[in-house]
């Protein structure tokens, strides 16, 4: 089952609907039953992998989620009576330990023991779906060892656990799964992390796997790095987050991986200042990122040294970006950072997050005039950099970057003088802008008015109208409905809150 049903994550969109895109099938779901439906679809891949069904379902899915299942499983509305019905009946497996009431020591129904379903399910839908090509979920270490010599067109693994892994899982991966390219897993905590996912990273054919990503908490380091390089000339995608301190005095290790096409990092803590305190690895994190020429996409997030380490990779004129995010920086320390991106420009999407308090004239400039050089953009956020951007500095990146098609800033003092060159912005789909601002209903009306089809569904937000300028509630229905009729868009609008004041003193109000 393919990860789009709409229980998944708690989405709250109607138009996210359940599909079974691995099975040729789609079907659109807008009520209550949302759940229900997508359980009873469930259940037929299920009973179709007992012979229960005239369509052998099991025998086409390519994808199977048991997150999906799981999130049904613990949706209070969906009970035992929707899916352990009949034939599934041996699935209903319970927790030996009754739940207790909150309120009282009653006990009260018994739980399900989610993960021995999952692996019951799993095991039976493996057992037939010999074309599955990705599996995730909560799955036991055990239960990989089973299944992946049943699955010789697997590609792609995405784990809860990377403890998983430990226990052989990449020498049977090795033997029975030759188009196995792709893993992922949320954590893997311990002190022998590090040596067991090198052991799994090097039990794998050499060469072959293409990406890997680590979602959350973690204890990899020099020895995964080191393995990586086992697969230096086909890893082309590379995220990992919440690398610790002492792993990160290891990431020049992974120098031999320069077929890179994407790379994010992400450090737990955001004080390791490697350009002060460890130059030389710094000095080797630059050589590295700069022998990446393939590299198309680079976030950096919590990296304290992230500006001085892009600053030089910028600058390769065989290096071609397409995306760059950067979060938690310090701007005033970052100018170099800000001219060396004038440099790419082949980037489509900027996303910023950095420091910008004291920032002089001369700081802005160079942001604005960096920026102003990105044609080829069509995503552009900025946050907390842009806090000192005034009407002028929004009118000329409007001016200069006219295929801009989101765009969020922040900024303040803005005024309807921008709206002129807004207009300039002809793909314009999504403009949130979290400044405090001093529209009109007039200023925006008029912008309104001459929007054209490129600006079909925009998505326009307001985050911090001035509340001594602020729409009224009649201006605002106006709006929302001139820009529905005119290009089928949205508009949200919120007053900025007086910092001094709660959230309750304002409702007391």
């Amino acid at each position: 089952m393919h990860d789009v049903a709409p229980v998944k994550g708690g989405s709250n969109d109607v138009e996210t609907v359940a599909r079974l895109t691995k099975l040729g099938e789609t079907q659109l779901l807008r009520t209550d039953q949302i759940d229900h439906q997508w359980a009873n679809l469930w259940r037929n891949v299920v009973l179709s992998s007992l012979g229960k069904t005239m369509f052998p379902y099991c025998q086409y899915i390519r994808a199977l989620d048991l997150n999906d299942l799981e999130y049904l499983l613990d949706d209070s509305k969906l009970g035992s009576s929707a899916f352990f019905q009949g034939e599934l009946a041996r699935f209903n497996i319970q927790m030996e330990t009754p739940m207790k009431s909150k309120k009282s020591k009653a006990v009260n129904q018994r739980r399900l023991n989610t993960i021995a379903i999952l692996d019951a399910v799993g095991e039976v839908v493996t057992e037939h779906s010999h074309v599955l090509e990705e599996i995730s979920g909560k799955i036991l270490a055990s239960a990989l060892l089973r299944w992946i010599p049943r699955l010789p067109r697997l590609q792609q693994m995405t784990l809860w656990n990377g403890e998983t892994l430990a226990e052989g899982a990449g020498v049977l991966l090795n033997a029975h799964c030759p188009l196995f390219k792709t893993l992922s897993f949320y954590q893997w905590l311990g002190s022998a992390a590090d040596h067991s996912l090198a052991v799994f990273l090097s039990d794998l054919r050499s060469q072959t796997l293409e990406s890997l990503e680590v979602f959350s908490h973690n204890d990899i380091g020099a020895e995964t790095f080191l393995a990586l390089n086992c697969h230096s000339e086909t890893l082309i995608e590379l995220k990992l987050s919440n690398i610790k301190p002492e792993a990160m005095l290891s990431l020049s290790l992974l120098k031999g991986c320069t077929s890179l096409t994407s790379l994010l990092l992400t450090e737990t803590t955001g004080t390791t200042d490697l350009e002060n305190t460890q130059n030389d690895i710094f000095l080797e994190l630059v050589a590295w990122l700069r022998n990446c020429k393939h590299i198309q996409s680079i976030t950096f997030r919590t990296f304290m040294s992230a500006p001085a380490i892009l600053t030089p990779v910028l600058l390769e004129n065989d290096i071609h970006l397409t995306e760059l995010e950067l979060d938690e920086y310090n701007g005033l320390i970052a100018r170099d950072f800000h001219l060396a991106l004038a440099h790419q420009r082949s980037l489509r999407t900027i996303r910023l997050k950095g420091e910008a308090e004291d920032f002089t004239k001369d700081d802005l400039d160079a942001l604005v005039d960096s920026l102003s050089k990105l044609t080829n953009l069509t995503e552009l956020r900025l946050r907390e950099i842009s806090d000192y951007f005034r009407d002028e500095h929004i009118c000329r990146i409007s001016r200069s970057l006219t295929q801009l098609e989101d765009f969020y800033t922040t900024g303040w003092g803005i005024s309807d003088a921008i709206w002129p060159d807004m207009l300039s912005l002809k793909s314009l789909r999504r403009f949130e802008i979290s400044a405090l601002t001093t529209f009109t209903a007039d200023g925006i009306l008029g912008f309104i008015s001459n929007l054209s089809q490129g600006n079909l569904g925009l998505i326009f937000s307001v985050m911090m109208a001035d509340p001594e300028s602020g729409l009224s509630e009649e201006g605002q229905s106006t709006i929302r409905d001139s820009l529905a009729a005119k290009v089928e868009g949205r508009f949200d609008y919120m007053l900025a809150r007086d910092p001094d004041v709660s959230e309750s003193e304002e409702d007391s109000e």
